[in-house]
């Protein structure tokens, strides 16, 4: 059995850069390094604007005309323009403490955050904006990726603290400015997508580092299926998380983009060429197949592997080289985070899941994970294989279990924060499973694009 460690960050970002999508309206959100080759200044005249990227795109017939897109290319200008010359001073580090100098805030320019139905061209969007800014200080990152981090960072810097032995009262300390004093010196210029907020812990966090990032200059532009008002809508203890809402848009201006086309599936062609439904062909044998010819680019055996992470040793039964041979099982009905499916990304560049049931409210924390996979698989950009019971369209069933809170996970946590089921947080999305229907709205059409060979060809081109 072959032990892997992770791939040093120089490595990954090679592996993850690339430019927008050349398909018709397609969203193509490649990970990005927060590199660029010169600092803020004024435009170049020969470097584009968000403005003349689109119209560029326009006229080569690489997407087609959408006022709602020009709107929102418009306001995506307004944010450009505004940050030419734009720069806020890095973090001073600890020094300050010892004279005891406090940080003014700094006045910066609004960012942007857009929000509307899937496969509209949010994320196309913003990735134009993205690749013309020409800047040091910069991130574009899945938002989950992004929280992930900051909950990373929190854990090492808590076990670094040195704690007064000799006092026997509690010690404040809050990890929070220290993680934002760490983004900010990295990134002045955050681009987020799919911006969404289903995790308590990231709730609880969000105000207080957001409200450092912003008072530091940051400027955020975001991607949500939500706007600002229904994020975390129904979420445990809301009331500690609405705070944050009115921070978020008193520093960024809110447009909403609502096409009603979905470009991922209108656009796509050679449906059903990565997603074999069992009934309908002979689903292992074509994934047998396949597997096969992938092997044969592979410069490998077909062997175990397993990898470490965050001290857990997790174990796939069937790899060779970078392709990676699984099952739904193997991937989502076990405890696997957002995090593990990250550290997938940076192993394999081709996934193949084998046996994916109808999913439902009642296999809710194996469809909250399948959910997180392809939004992880996806925003990196790694080729997916897929058979499953039925077709990717009918892929989620709306049906509940009887009880809601019946489950060992549910009374857990239930008994845990003290809820009861007559109480407000009883309705609660994460026992409800609303959010999962919401969000699984994104998973399909991602699903659609993903079988597509305009899709596969985009690995090639990042390789």
């Amino acid at each position: 059995m072959l032990f892997l460690t992770r791939i040093p960050a120089a490595g990954v970002v090679a592996l993850r850069q690339g430019c927008s999508c050349a398909v018709a309206g397609v969203l193509n959100q490649p990970s990005r390094s927060n590199s660029s080759s010169s600092s803020s200044s004024p435009t170049p005249p020969n470097r584009r604007t968000p403005l003349e990227l689109l119209q560029d795109k326009l006229s080569r017939g690489e997407i087609r005309p959408d006022p709602h897109q020009n709107q929102i290319t418009e306001a995506l200008q307004k944010v450009y323009d505004s940050i030419q010359g734009y720069e806020p001073p890095k973090p001073t580090g600890g020094i300050g403490k010892w004279f005891g100098f406090k940080a003014e805030k700094v006045e910066a320019p609004k960012g942007l955050y857009i929000y509307g139905s899937v496969g509209g061209g949010k994320t196309m969007l913003m990735d134009m904006f993205y690749d013309c800014c020409e800047i040091n200080r910069k991130r574009r990152v899945h938002f989950n990726s992004f929280m992930t981090d900051v909950h990373t960072k929190i854990h090492e810097i808590k076990s670094k603290q040195v704690r007064d032995v000799t006092s026997t009262k509690p010690q404040p300390f809050d990890p929070i400015k220290p993680v934002a004093e760490i983004i900010t010196a990295d990134s002045w210029l955050i681009c987020f997508d799919e911006f969404q907020v289903t995790d308590i812990a990231d709730a609880m966090i969000l105000k207080r580092l957001f409200t450092y990032l912003f008072d530091s200059g940051v400027i955020v532009v975001a991607t949500s299926n939500r706007a600002p008002d229904d994020l975390y809508k129904n979420g445990l203890q809301r009331s500690n998380f609405v705070p944050f809402i009115g921070v978020l848009k008193s520093h960024c201006n809110v447009v909403t983009l609502s096409s009603g086309v979905d470009y991922r599936t209108a656009t796509l062609k050679g449906e059903g060429m990565h997603y074999f439904v069992k009934s309908e062909v002979d689903a292992d044998g074509a994934m047998d197949k396949l597997f096969k010819v992938l092997c044969s680019q592979e410069n490998d055996l077909i062997r175990p592997k397993t990898f470490t992470h965050f001290g857990r040793n997790i174990s796939f039964a069937k790899t060779c080289g970078q392709v990676l041979d699984s099952t739904f099982d193997e991937l989502c009905d076990r405890p696997l985070g957002a995090s593990d499916y990250l550290q997938i990304t940076q192993f394999f560049h081709t996934v193949l899941i084998r046996d994916i049931p109808q999913l439902n409210l009642k296999l809710k924390s194996q469809t909250r994970r399948f959910i997180t996979l392809i939004d992880t698989l996806y925003d990196s950009r790694v080729r997916l294989v897929v058979s499953s019971d039925v077709p990717y369209k009918f892929l989620f069933s709306n049906e509940k279990p009887d009880d809601i809170h019946t489950s060992d996970e549910h009374r857990t946590l239930m008994d845990d924060l003290k809820i009861t089921k007559d109480s407000q947080d009883a309705s609660s999305n994460i026992f409800t499973g609303d959010e999962e229907a919401f969000a699984f709205e994104r998973t399909v059409s991602r699903l659609a694009e993903m079988q597509s060979a305009e899709y596969w060809s985009l690995w090639e081109k990042h390789r």
